[in-house]
């Protein structure tokens, strides 16, 4: 059911803001082109490894650099999907957001989504916007199993 039920790209509904986890193939491209698309007006890209540099980003993605330096917000606190959530809650709560997208793959927008909601007020609105993948059965079997520990562990307190 995990597998058969993954979700797709969001449709051009706009939100205050746009928030892409890294790690994955196709999300900051996705992200960049929703941006330049107006369907926000900011984007925050959690995860970004500290040795990162904003001009790296602008070359690597071909991103108007007055774009980048008025909309783009590198989160370099972000280690793991729980951290991402934290680090989007806390700049969602900064910037008072109420609607978001969230830019993940596929596989890993359940997971993703489920940390930020626990984290998140829930007059927050979150719009998935998943980034189709080619995941195989092993792929898809780590990242359930994620969720699932991640789901008891909240159970046991942890």
């Amino acid at each position: 059911m995990f597998a058969m039920s993954v979700p797709g790209p969001a449709g051009d509904e706009r939100t205050d803001a746009i928030v892409v986890l890294t790690g994955g193939t196709g999300r900051l491209d996705r992200g960049f082109d929703l941006l330049r698309r107006g369907l926000a007006q900011r984007m925050l890209i959690s995860g970004v490894a500290p040795t990162v540099r904003a001009r790296e980003l602008v070359a690597a993605y071909h991103v108007e650099p007055r774009l980048f330096d008025c909309c783009v917000i590198l989160g370099k606190e972000a280690f793991d999907t729980r951290s991402n959530a934290d680090e989007v809650a806390s700049w969602v709560a900064r910037w008072h957001s109420r609607s978001i997208r969230l830019v993940t793959n596929d596989i890993h927008m359940r997971r993703a989504r489920y940390e930020l909601e626990k984290r998140l007020s829930g007059d927050v609105q979150i719009v998935d916007d998943a980034v189709p993948t080619d995941a195989d059965m092993r792929q898809v079997f780590i990242e359930y199993n994620k969720y699932l520990l991640g789901r008891a562990a909240d159970l046991v307190g942890l």
